[in-house]
Parts: structure tokens; sequence; C-alpha cells
């Protein structure tokens, strides 16, 4: 075993408690290092490291604790699939300093931790849990229910959420567990019904490192399953076995299960089966449905882990004055708060878990005629309802009465409501009675419910939900139910709910074979609405987020008629190869007939350029931006691009690629796999998306296949531009790329954007520091009050003045430079960045008589030029002066 390292830090035990930082102070080697905060009630958290051998494998630990040698319970907090024990560290001191002993670890093949991916074995990664409780056990401050038996919880996200499930199962000196957005049965998770969720089933794999990674059966069953688009009963066994699911009847101890509703991976649907195996053990539950999932959105990670708390500190301290909260919580979500463009939230409660049926209410669905359509060959192209990882903003959206979705014509039934008389909460997974017949083979359907707009134009998916259905040729031709998602959704009256069955969906695997399906309803959709589950009163009054909703409403509607009254002017030929030309640009401010933002701007950029974007606070650069994208509309003015007048929605935009502001990318996958679901999610041919080519100019190397969650904040950068740059789009526009960036990253990125435009491409880039735009940019447009003031080549702007930028083929050292500087006439010398060159102010000396010193120092000088720091020249054209 490996010699421990030990770390100490003090945490504030409150929120809002928290002092200045009074003290940093460096520990003796091997103490590691304590951060001191001034606050004499806050306990500090002991870490300490260490490598366990167990198993056959080493496991990589973490221990923390206060201190002292008074008695404790113990925690251990597994982390989520593809992660580390460093994804839960914060978590792990929280409880620390709670007064927890606790103690992370990275599973096995994650990590530092050895072995091979066994997707929580009984023998594998359980058996590691045991031992770690094991460890537990001989520690004199944990407390013991028996000797050998620590007063110990379990609580992860995911597939650590899965463990503490199957820790539980296994192992009876389990206290008590909080599993996260995880899974009861991961067959039924990646094999709904018999059908192949494959985009998630290859996330899963990618996000593991590859089917390498994976325990050798595990991956051939992977690859059997992927090839023949249909899992085989040996498939479904083996993970059910290795799912919490198989130990269903020994899980009897106190559990908190929370779900998310953004989440196409572990539906609400596993958390439901978890919680009725449980009670039905005799075992306390608590379920609480927060907004986010693995498709994204909100996971509530303050409230969450302070109810964990809660949780524990009720079932492993005893304490009875805990407040564990309902039986049952959901997250609601209606508006968006005008302040910052979050979308509101307010929890809605009941004293007893509703299960996904209660309370049912029976919605006639119009006519029941036949209706018949058909399965593509190939199953392409497929419908689109959830998109593993984006489904949680889509989520997000829906909750708005925005939606997107997709369903082809003559791939699908539906099935219309007359309109709601009132308005109807759908809490639960609705069911219908339908017969279904296909003229060959299984019928493989994919089942979801609308909500429609009075006008028909607008269905909204909620939280983008789609259920998949095998019907095998002995249950055709005759009634079956169909369950649909889990959802939590307010239909407003008069809307229509409207039931959709697809012969495709895009995250699944179809039959290939053509097939023709026919369809009838045998009953009405019955929608569980759960009466007892009431809504907190709002904060605020409804028009603080309705009228923001109806705001964006309105200017959806306004922007699309814009968009059909506004004749689009013809392209010009003669600009077919400029990617920028702005002519005489203005755009005033809201609410006001002689305040411009922008005015009178004109500027050309050409091919190959790297353009900066200048300009003090309130320039009009932002503006002017947004102008370009598309966003909005100027008031007066062109904009062309290859010679294309620039309007919303304009085609030739798919030749602009923009960074704005940092992208959301999902934690757990890796790089390229956000990429790649990024680029699928626009619609556009895989072999468009030249992904290769942007991943090898954004320079990631190796990191493209960890974890988004590892990424530094300059490798989360580079890979923000790189999704920019995908399609090789022939204008980059990039906003403050260097925002949050350490000098090396900014050099970094520095190189991307020079590397981009080498390939006769342009690069329009905004940002504030002066320094990076003079060593990035070969030209600028300076702009002040709205207004050009210069253009044109940065060494133009630049070239005035008395200082001489000399470059030199090697690294230049610092005794040259004093020599440089001591040299008669030189008034001072210094090092640039990279230090291949020296920044020389002439006090008296020629150009030429610096070049003699420097031969005769035996420099060895590329270059010899005028310089004027562009934070002179740029102060200089902004207040009108001559420097």
């Amino acid at each position: 075993m490996e010699k421990p390292t030990s770390r100490w830090r003090l945490l504030p035990r409150t929120r809002g408690r928290w002092a200045a930082v009074v003290a940093v102070l460096a520990v003796l080697a091997g103490a590691g290092t304590w951060t001191a905060v001034a606050d004499d009630s806050v306990p500090s958290v002991h870490r300490e490291d260490r490598m366990m051998r167990m198993n056959g494998v080493s496991v990589d630990t973490s221990y923390f604790t206060t201190g002292g040698s008074q008695r404790r319970p113990a925690v251990l907090i597994g982390h989520g699939f593809g992660g580390s024990k460093n994804d839960v560290r914060a978590q792990a001191e929280k409880l620390a300093a709670d007064g927890y002993a606790v103690m992370t670890w990275s599973a096995r093949g994650f990590g530092r931790t050895s072995g091979e991916i066994t997707l929580n074995a009984p023998d594998g990664e359980v058996k590691d849990v045991s031992g770690l409780i094991d460890w537990l056990a001989g520690r004199p401050e944990v407390e013991l229910d028996a000797k050998g038996d620590p007063r110990v919880g379990v609580t992860g996200a995911s597939y650590g959420g899965a463990v503490s499930l199957l820790a539980a199962g296994y192992d009876k000196r389990v206290d008590a567990i909080a599993p996260m957005i995880s899974y009861w049965n991961l067959a039924d998770a990646l094999f709904p019904d018999g059908v192949f969720k494959k985009l998630w089933a290859g996330i899963f794999v990618t996000t593991g490192g590859g089917c390498q990674k994976f325990e050798k059966q595990l991956c051939e069953m992977y690859e059997r399953v992927a090839v023949s688009g249909k899992p085989d009963a040996a498939a479904r066994e083996l993970l059910t076995e290795r799912s919490p699911v198989a130990v269903a009847d020994r899980i009897d101890v106190p559990a908190l299960i929370v779900q998310g509703q953004s989440d196409s991976l572990f539906p609400l649907a596993q958390a439901d089966a978890m919680a009725q195996a449980i009670r039905e053990n005799g075992a306390p539950v608590s379920v609480d449905w927060i907004s986010g999932g693995h498709d994204g959105g909100d996971n509530e990670g303050d409230r969450v882990e302070s109810r964990i708390g809660a949780w524990f500190d009720r079932y492993l301290k005893d304490d009875k004055g805990a407040d564990t909260g309902p039986a049952f919580r959901v997250t609601r979500t209606g508006g968006i708060d005008s302040t910052d463009g979050a979308a509101l939230k307010r929890g809605a409660d009941g004293d007893t878990y509703p299960g996904l049926v209660g309370g049912g209410e029976q919605i006639a669905l119009g006519e029941r005629r036949t209706q018949t359509f058909r399965n593509p060959a190939g199953a392409n192209p497929p419908s689109v309802s959830a998109l593993p990882g984006i489904g949680g903003g889509l989520s997000q959206l829906s909750s708005l009465g925005v939606g997107l979705s997709l369903d082809f014509p003559g791939q699908y039934a539906r099935f219309d409501s007359a309109p709601l008389d009132k308005s109807l909460r759908v809490t639960g997974s609705p069911t219908v009675r339908v017969n279904v017949k296909a003229d060959r083979g299984d019928a493989v359907l994919f089942g979801k419910v609308y909500d429609v707009s009075p006008d028909g134009k607008q269905q909204v998916l909620p939280s983008q939900l789609v259920a998949p259905y095998r019907i095998a040729p002995e249950e055709q031709g005759k009634p079956v139910e169909l369950t649909l998602p889990a959802i939590d959704h307010e239909v407003d009256s008069g809307h229509r709910l409207r039931l959709v069955l697809s012969a495709t969906d895009l995250g699944y695997a179809s039959p290939a074979e053509p097939a023709t399906y026919t369809v009838s309803l045998d009953g009405p959709l019955t929608v569980p609405t759960a009466p007892a589950v009431s809504t907190a009163a709002a904060t605020l009054p409804w028009w603080t987020w309705g009228l923001p909703a109806a705001a964006v409403v309105i200017a959806a509607v306004l922007l699309l008629t814009a968009r059909r009254r506004t004749a689009t002017p013809a392209p010009d030929p003669a600009l077919e190869d400029v990617p920028l030309l702005i002519t005489d640009l203005s755009k005033k401010y809201a609410k006001s007939s002689d305040r411009y933002a922008v005015r009178d701007l004109g500027f050309r950029v050409e091919k190959g350029q790297v353009l900066g974007l200048l300009g003090p606070n309130g320039a009009g650069k932002t503006t002017t931006l947004r102008m370009l994208m598309g966003l909005i509309t100027p008031d007066a003015g062109e904009i062309r691009v290859f010679g294309h007048a620039i309007r919303p929605g304009a085609p030739v935009l798919s030749r602009v690629g923009s960074f704005v502001e940092g992208a959301g990318f999902l934690p757990h996958l890796s790089g390229r796999a956000n990429l790649e679901l990024y680029w699928q999610a626009t619609g556009r041919p895989a072999e468009d998306s030249h992904i290769d080519d942007a991943l090898e100019i954004a320079g990631l190397g190796d990191a493209l296949a960890r974890a988004v969650r590892t990424y530094s904040q300059g490798m989360r950068q580079r890979l923000a531009i790189a999704q920019a740059m995908l399609g090789m789009p022939d204008l980059l526009i990039l906003d403050e790329p260097t925002n949050g960036l350490d000098p090396p990253q900014i050099r970094e990125m520095r190189d991307v954007m020079i590397r981009y435009a080498a390939g006769g491409r342009t690069v329009i880039v905004s940002s504030h520091l002066l320094s990076e735009v003079e060593q990035s940019c070969t030209h600028l447009v300076v702009m002040d009050r709205g207004r050009l003031v210069q253009a044109g080549p940065v060494a133009e702007i630049t070239g005035s003045g008395d200082m001489l930028l000399v470059t030199t083929a090697d690294e230049v050292t610092e005794p040259l430079v004093d020599k440089v500087a001591a040299l008669p006439g030189i008034g001072s010398a210094v090092r640039v960045d990279d230090g291949h060159g020296l920044l020389v102010r002439l006090d008296g000396a020629t150009a030429a008589q610096l070049v003699a010193d420097l031969v005769r120092l035996d420099v060895p000088v590329t270059g010899v030029g005028p310089h004027r720091r562009l934070e002179d020249a740029f102060l200089t054209l902004i207040s009108g002066g001559s420097a």
C-alpha cells in the first residue's frame, strides 16, 4: 500500500458566514496545505489520499475527517460514470465539516484505480465497496454498530448511485442510502421493452474509454447488440444481474431517491421501481424529482446536497429533529427570471409518494380510426425527440411552451384530443390501449404525448421524452397497453393533447427492413394527475414570470413575420470572395430616436485576415457582432457576408461560426462526443463536420477522449472554439475567447486563431486584452461611441514612435537584455512575451546603430522594425489626441 498523503482545509459550516481568507500557510513537505478562514466555528477538514490494494486491483481513495478521536458516522460517496473521486470532493468536504468521516474512491477503470470496468459486478466494484467498509470499521474515529460494522451511509450520482443501492443489497452493514439520477435495472434503461437505446449505449461505452476498457464479456455483449440492433436474452440477463433489481428484496435501509426529469438515459420510471421495491421491504423512502438529469438542466446541487445531509443526520446520527423533507417532492418550472434569463422554479410536494399512475383522468382522443404508416428502409430519416445530453436545455424550453421535435410525414400515427376546458397537470406516466399490426415481424414504435397550442402551430414535447415499444407478432391484432414517458407538465386550458406513435427515433435502433404498421385506439388516454401533490406558493406575482415568457413568444412571432415581410437583397457576385463588408451600419438604442449604439459604421475584411475589433465599453462592438450573426436587425445600412445580405436565418450564415460565450458542454461526455452530438443536432451530414480538422487546429490532443468535467478552463475554451469551427466555416467570430484564461492558455488560444486563419479563412475577434490582439491579429477595427475610429493593419496603426521591435532566432536571455539596455543611446530594453525578441526604446541612438551593436553582441537578429504599443495607439485614437 502506498504511503498516504494528507491535506487540510478549513471549511465554513454554513453558507453566508464566509469571512475573508486571512492566510495561506505552506506546511512542511508531506503535511500538505492549509487554507485558513477567519471564522472560529469552522472545523478543519483533513484529507488523506491512499491507494488500497483489494480484490486484485489498486483503488485510489480519499478520506476526509475533521480530526479528533470522537466517533462519528461514515459516508461513502461514489462518482458518476466516466469520472473519478475528484468529482465529489466538494460534497465530501461539506459532509466531513458537518461531522462525518467521508470516503471517496475512483471506481475500477477510472482515475488512478486499476482493473477493468465490470459495471458494478458483485465480485467487482460492489465487493470493492465492502472492502472500503472493512477499512472504515478499523478507524478509531468511526462509530460502530458492532465489531466490524461501522455506521455508514452511501450516496452517489448515476453509476455511483447504483453502487449505493447495490452496496445496501449485498452488504448489511450499510445503514442509509441516497442514490441520485441512477438506475434500478440497467437492462431496462438501455434495452427498454426490448428496443436498443443505441445513442446512449454508445455514449456509455465511449465515456468509459472505449470497449477495450470493459470486461471482455461486456464488450462482446455491446458489440453484438450494436451490430444486430436488437438486444438478446443473454444481454438482458448480463445487465440485470449487475443491477440493483437483482437484490431488490435485500435493500431495506432508509433511501432518499433523487431522479431527474430531464433524463432520457435513466428516466423517472427507474426511480419509481426503486421506491416501490424498497418501500415494500419496510424501509423509509422519499422521492425527489429534480429539474435536471443526464440530458442536462439544473441538478439543484446545493439543495439536493443539503437534503442528503439532513437524511444522513436523521438515519446515521439518529437526529430525530432533522428535516428530511416530504415523502415526495418535484421541482416545477414556469416562466423566466427577467433579471438573468434563468427558468423560475418552485417545489411541489406530497405527504406520500403518488407513484406514476396516481389520480388518473381519462382524455378522449377523437376518432378511433385505423391509421397506416411506414417504417422506412434503414429506419432513415428518424424522428427526433430525445437527444442525449441536449434534452436538458430543450426540456427547460418545453416548460415555457417552446418545443423542438420532428416527426416525418408517413412515418407516424397521430391522435388528438378536443381542446381542454381547464388546465391539467400531468404528473406520472400516461397510458393508452391500442391495436397494432405489422406486415412483417415485430412492430417497433415510439410513443409520445405532445402539448399542442390552440392554433395548432406549436407542439411541445415535455422533457423531450419518448417511450419505445416492441410488439411481437403474437401480441399484434389485440389490445395492448402502452405506458408513455413519466413527466411533470401543465397543459393549459384550450390546449390539446396529441398522442404520436412513430416508426423511428434518432436515439434508438429500429428495424432496418421496411415495414407497414397499422394502429387503432382501444380506449382513451389515461393521464395521472397526482392530486395530493401541491405546489408551493409563488414568491412573486404571476406576471413577473408570465410576462417575460409571453415576451419570448411575441418576439418569436415578430421575428418570423418580419422575415416574411422583408425582402432580401440579391447577392452581389463582385463580393462573393469577400468574407465581410459592412456599409453605413446604424442601430439605435431601444426606445430612443436619436441615441445610437452603432452609427454609420463601415469596414471590409479580406480572406486570411485575423481582425481585432477593439473599443471601450459602450463602443458598439457587441451590437455589431449581434447584427453580423443575424441575431438583431440594423436600423440602417447593410452587412454582406460573401456577397449575401445578412438577415435572421440567412443561408449564408452556415458559412459563419461563432463563439459568443462559454458553450454548455455535458460534463460526463468526452470532448469528442460533445462535438459529435452538437453536429448531429444541426441535422447536417456527418462528413461535412470536418471534426478532425477542427480538433487538430484546437490542439486538444489526447484530452478529447476524456470527460469534459476533467478539462481546465483553457481546454473548455478551446473545445468551445472547436465547436464553432465545426464545418470549417469561412468566417469565424470570437467574442472574448481568452476570458478567464491564464497567460499560457492565452498563448495557446492565440495559436489556435492564427492556425485557423492560415488556411485562407477569416477570424474576427473581439477582446479587451490589447497585448493579445496586438500579437494575434493582422488587422484592427477601432470603435468608439458607435463609430469607426480607424481601421487597417496592426503595423500601420501601431507603427509610429521611438520603440523598435527586434525579433531573434533564439530566446533572449536576461543577461543579454541587461547588455542591450546598457548600450549608449538606449532608454530601455525588455523581452517580448515569448522570449524571442526585444522591445527597445531609443534614447538618442538610431536604428542602424542599434543593429550594429546587436551584431557585435552576437544576437541572432531576424528583424527590426518600428513598434508602438497597441495600448498607446488605442488610447490615442479614442481620445482624439496624438502620440
